[in-house]
């Protein structure tokens, strides 16, 4: 009697290797799924190269290929990644900072772009456009208040701004005293602090 493995699946054997000609045609695969940046895609060929010089030396290979040939560019995927984010999420330029030093951005790269993308605009109408487009309503009470900042600082705006839409909204001074609590440990953090 055998049994089989709980997943319903068969066991895999490990997978060989890829060579450099193999590894070219795995990134043209993989690209052509999304955009990815130059340190994404290194990391997603260094799971099928060889370990060692011999699989650094042909990721650098395809590397180089991708880029001659246009497939690869890290400044058009910061400035494609800023803009969708900001026009289609109306996310604030922190949040795109923070989500394109993940994806491993040089930091020049990443403030030039979003200096750029963000220059002409105002925090306070892209705040309030997020607000929106995600039909949040003005806050009945502390909680809401809460959440509401804590959704406005995840999606990449200062608690200035914030705070100016919630005054704005006539919440209670005693309500915004108590959110000082709240930006206090948001600052402590420091991507959600970075400019």
């Amino acid at each position: 009697m055998t049994f089989a493995p709980k997943s319903g699946r068969k066991p895999t054997s490990p997978r060989a290797f890829l060579a450099e000609s193999s590894l070219y045609e795995h990134a043209v695969k993989a690209l052509g799924r999304r955009m990815r940046t130059e340190s994404e895609l290194r990391r997603l060929l260094a799971a099928r190269a060889e370990p060692g010089p011999v699989g650094h030396s042909a990721i650098d290979s395809v590397v180089r290929r991708m880029k001659e040939n246009g497939y690869l560019n890290d400044q058009s995927y910061a400035e494609t990644y800023a803009r969708l984010r900001q026009q289609n999420d109306k996310f604030g330029r922190r949040r795109v900072q923070q989500d394109l030093r993940q994806k491993g951005l040089p930091a020049p790269l990443i403030d030039a772009t979003l200096d750029a993308r963000y220059a002409n605009l105002s925090e306070e109408a892209l705040a309030r456009q997020y607000l929106d487009r995600k039909r949040i309503p003005k806050p009945e009470g502390p909680k809401d208040t809460a959440r509401i900042m804590r959704r406005l600082v995840a999606a990449g705006f200062s608690t200035g701004v914030i705070y100016k839409i919630l005054r704005q909204w006539e919440v209670p001074d005693e309500t915004l005293a108590a959110l000082d609590n709240v930006s206090d440990n948001l600052s402590d953090d420091p991507a959600a602090s970075d400019s």
